[in-house]
């Protein structure tokens, strides 16, 4: 992990500012932005903000909110930046074992911030603490797609998409944790959370199921390998922008398609990364990257993308400074006389736009000092 006077965004055939704007539009929505919707419900106790804040809040099992898309958004953006990064790097010629150490160093890296976030950095017994993580999530799957994309063509990383989240699905199908049906997908039966029971050191999130298992991450591989497919598109394809734009929106319908005729057999369902899953994320990252590379890159509307371009290019730090940083202690230092100004109940509206505000500005002096966290 370092700091860098050059900014993380992937160069190649062109500049990528829609990815820099799309990777910040993610952030954006666990900086705080959350906070908003879930105050709003509560201050106004309208049905409308209610339901607009449940999309705010995972699921407990199956079923799909948009608070699922922000992990995945950012695993399929990994790789959508590989062939603009890594793939820059073997066209200079740079051997692949070097390559692949960095992926590996670059995963190692992620891993053990993942175990930060959750442990702190308090010594604790091993059975203490929780081995899965967002970020290891994001390390482990990047990691193995890349290798697939160093060692493959790119015939050979469709078959590694298709066949993972096929493979994952016959798995779950025919098999269960012991006392229970082949096919049992509930917590307790399925056979990827037995296996993280068996396997996984320390302790699991919910004691019998870990949502960033070690099983589960079989399919987010395909996630990450959806992204670099994506990026060979962008990068190599001789189409024109246009029609790349289209093709993007159009397998993102396709996949949305697929994934609720799936969805029947095998539920969409975030804590166990199902295949179903994997096609809902990846339909709706493909229409929000199509839509965002055709504003943006295409058209060249980029002035209106600072806001998120600040976020999106050090995401990893503002991802990590809520275990570092007391922003409501700041927050309430500068503006807890507007709070009290606008008093009960939409103070808490208006104190949750202050804190993705006090967020922003740590964010865009660091941007203006051109100081970007990367891993």
């Amino acid at each position: 992990m370092n700091t860098t006077q050059a900014a993380p965004a992937p160069q190649g055939m062109g500049r990528l500012y829609s990815l820099d704007a799309l990777r910040g539009f993610d952030m954006f929505w666990i900086m705080g932005a959350e906070e908003i919707f879930h105050g709003l419900g509560k201050a106004t106790g309208s049905p409308f903000w209610q339901t607009i804040a449940q999309q705010f809040v995972h699921p407990a099992w199956n079923g799909f909110r948009f608070y699922d898309l922000i992990f995945p958004l950012f695993l399929f953006m990994a790789g959508v930046s590989t062939p603009y990064s890594v793939g820059r790097e073997l066209e200079k010629g740079v051997p692949r074992q070097k390559l692949l150490l960095r992926v590996i160093r670059r995963a190692m890296i992620l891993v053990l911030l993942g175990l930060i976030v959750n442990n702190g950095l308090e010594l604790r017994p091993v059975s203490e603490i929780r081995f899965g993580s967002v970020l290891g999530r994001i390390g482990l799957a990047y990691m193995f797609a890349n290798i697939i994309y160093l060692y493959s063509r790119q015939r050979t990383q469709i078959i590694c998409f298709w066949g993972f989240i096929i493979g994952y699905w016959l798995l779950l199908k025919f098999t269960a944790a012991p006392g229970y049906a082949p096919g049992d997908l509930s917590m307790e039966g399925n056979f990827a959370s037995y296996v993280d029971r068996l396997i996984m050191p320390g302790k699991l999130y919910l004691g019998i199921h870990d949502p960033e298992g070690l099983m589960s991450t079989i399919p987010a591989i395909s996630t990450a390998l959806l992204g670099i497919l994506t990026g060979n598109l962008l990068k190599h394809s001789p189409l024109t922008p246009e029609k790349k734009t289209l093709r993007m929106l159009s397998w993102g319908v396709i996949f949305l398609a697929l994934a609720q005729l799936w969805n029947y057999d095998f539920p969409i369902n975030k804590n166990l990364w199902t295949s179903s899953f994997v096609l809902q994320v990846g339909g709706i990252s493909l229409l929000l990257l199509g839509l965002f590379y055709y504003v943006i890159d295409v058209k060249g509307y980029r002035g209106w993308t600072l806001f998120f371009r600040v976020i999106g290019m050090n995401s990893i730090l503002i991802y990590m400074s809520d275990h570092f940083i007391n922003w409501g202690y700041t927050t309430n230092a500068v503006f807890a006389w507007l709070g009290q100004l606008v008093g009960n109940p939409f103070n808490v509206v208006v104190m949750a736009i202050c804190m993705v505000g006090i967020k922003w500005l740590f964010l865009y002096f660091m941007y203006r000092k051109k100081v970007f966290l990367r891993v």
